[in-house]
């Protein structure tokens, strides 16, 4: 298996979760019982006498590396490599020192490693952030769990690609999928886009920030190349979004990728509410959101129209119903009335109005004529 063997993939699955998360993210556990954990992020997953069980999702397993892929949305690799430098086990902390770290490249990607933003909050080193912070509840919790970590606990990094100078690929790009420029302004000043290079070829960059404004998932979509990549490092818990108009709006539209997303926001200026890139088809960005945002009474599932993405629905719809916090919540699903996604409906509207003011003309310029 490429980059990594079959003796580092036995070490990380002997990491049961419980131990990964007390060497690794100690602020993320709250114990709910004598010998029973549960998690800040997710509040429904169960940590109990070995084994996890995430009651939202219906499954659950042993190893910390199922938890990563299955929970988090991390790719197989990518898990392997977060369970292997926490060093969690008995295995991997007797083994000499380099042969506990991954191999060479895992940690750094090509193109990828320029610009690294750390994961790791503000407070845990003493000092007061200057992010905007909401939710109290969530962030003093978190925090006041943070306060106890030590300099020398690991912590994972989010390695993004250098912005250019100037983006102006980018913005062609953009623009010839029908996202207009003020959209794009606006994304840039959010600091959630930017253009870089990846191998060599341009690519945009969207970015998700968590709840004290801290980036923690990217991905790059190639300009002149079919290039879809999260960067190394991305938690998809927070993916990208683009922000309401309204503060604390009680809607919430979804899709799967950005570009869909920043299609939606030009094809209806006037919804209210947030808009939320799954990265894809999984809900884990969804139900972080939902932990943090107790507000939302409306959502609309926007997924591609195809078989995938209307499965995808369908059953996120199903698990929201079935959890009673959040089985309030009015729950719509709303595939592209044309196409098979968002920017394919907003690229056939923008043709069928350029066709539209091309008669206008024809029948203007006749009138003058007569």
């Amino acid at each position: 298996m490429p980059g990594v063997s079959k003796e580092q993939v036995e070490l990380a699955r002997s990491v049961d979760l419980l131990t990964y998360l007390q060497a690794n993210e100690p602020w993320e556990l709250r114990r709910s019982g004598p010998n029973e954990y549960r998690t800040v992020s997710n509040g429904s997953l169960v940590i109990s006498r070995g084994l996890w069980f995430w009651n939202r999702g219906g499954f659950g397993g042993k190893s910390a590396l199922d938890y990563l892929m299955k929970v988090r949305g991390m790719g197989f690799i990518e898990a392997v490599e977060t369970v292997l430098s926490c060093r969690a086990s008995p295995m991997l902390s007797a083994l000499p020192e380099e042969k506990a770290k991954p191999p060479p490249g895992m940690h750094r990607q090509a193109g990828v490693h320029d610009r690294v933003v750390s994961e790791d909050n503000d407070q845990a080193g003493g000092k007061a952030s200057n992010q905007p912070q909401t939710h109290g509840n969530v962030v003093a919790e978190t925090n006041s769990q943070t306060a106890h970590m030590t300099s020398d606990q690991p912590r994972k990094s989010l390695l993004l690609p250098p912005p250019t100078q100037f983006p102006s690929l980018m913005l062609s790009y953009l623009q010839k999928r029908g996202i207009s420029a003020d959209i794009i302004s606006r994304c840039i000043s959010a600091d959630i886009l930017y253009e870089s290079r990846y191998n060599g070829s341009p690519v945009c960059v969207f970015i998700g920030h968590d709840e004290h404004g801290k980036a923690r998932f990217a991905c790059m979509r190639g300009i002149n190349a079919d290039l879809k990549q999260d960067c190394v490092g991305s938690d998809k818990r927070y993916s990208f979004r683009y922000p309401p108009t309204i503060v604390d709006s009680a809607n919430l539209a979804v899709f799967e990728a950005p570009v869909d997303t920043l299609s939606h926001v030009r094809l209806f200026p006037d919804f209210d509410g947030y808009r939320l890139s799954l990265g894809g088809t999984s809900d884990v960005a969804l139900m972080t959101f939902l932990e943090r945002n107790s507000n939302i009474e409306s959502i609309s599932l926007c997924l591609d129209a195809d078989d995938a993405g209307q499965e995808a629905a369908s059953k996120i719809k199903n698990i929201l119903a079935a959890d009673m916090r959040l089985s309030h919540i009015k729950v719509t699903i709303d595939p592209p009335e044309h196409g098979k996604d968002y920017n394919n409906m907003l690229l056939q509207v923008k043709a069928l109005e350029k066709q539209q003011r091309h008669h206008a003309g024809h029948r203007k310029e006749a009138g003058f004529s007569l």
